[in-house]
């Protein structure tokens, strides 16, 4: 008759410090080394999504109001150089001139300067509106007629509410800086920069003084 051989019960493991042991005997042996616990996958694309999204929405937000910015140059017509004398506008005005502190006439045209929002000078609210309007159409008089500027819009053309199209005047320097008059309005103090519909009253700036 040939050896026999014992039958053997395959090693239960019971006990919890039995799992992941390496060694022959349950109970016994190091067991698995840690891991390192692994960085979410999702961390960096969620990062990129929400930029990606912010900028679609800044970038909505700039083709819904064509008066916020200078249009890239991409997307922005040919210069159109202006080089002219401008009056006050009303009952003596001459071909040119300014309406307010962000509007002008060019004949016919009537332009609004992108990037700019200043006081009301024919309806203001209130007594210090009307004081700063007045200061902010002689200061954009003062600068127009400084010399030849150019003037840049979209290509689209747009519009305001009003009709006014929207052009962003700048005039180069002799060293060849370029600078944006309505940079120079803002820095005057007799405007701010135009925020879209997020502003406050003129009466309720001038009050506090914060013309942001």
């Amino acid at each position: 008759m040939g050896d026999i051989i014992p039958f053997r019960d395959k090693r239960r493991w019971t006990r919890s410090e039995d799992y992941g042991n390496d060694s022959g005997s349950p109970g016994k042996g190091s067991g698995r080394p840690p891991q390192k616990p692994r960085r979410s996958k999702w961390r960096w694309p969620k990062a990129w999504f929400f930029w990606l999204v912010a900028s679609i929405g800044i970038g909505l937000w700039v083709a819904e109001d064509p008066a916020l910015m200078e249009p890239p140059a991409a997307l922005a017509t040919e210069p159109e150089k202006v080089d002219a004398d401008f009056t006050r506008c009303g009952k003596e005005r001459g071909a040119n001139c300014v309406i307010d502190g962000d509007t002008i006439k060019l004949g016919a045209r009537k332009i609004r300067v992108i990037g700019i929002d200043a006081p009301e000078t024919s309806k203001p609210g209130c007594a210090a509106e009307a004081e700063m309007g007045e200061k902010a159409t002689a200061h954009l008089q003062r600068l127009l007629n400084q010399g030849p500027f150019v003037m840049v819009g979209r290509i689209d053309q747009p519009t305001d509410k009003y009709g006014r199209e929207l052009r962003a005047l700048k005039r180069s320097s002799e060293q060849g800086e370029v600078r944006l008059i309505a940079s120079e309005m803002i820095a005057s103090g007799t405007v701010r920069a135009y925020r879209g519909d997020f502003r406050k009253s003129w009466c309720t700036s001038l009050a506090g003084d914060q013309l942001k």
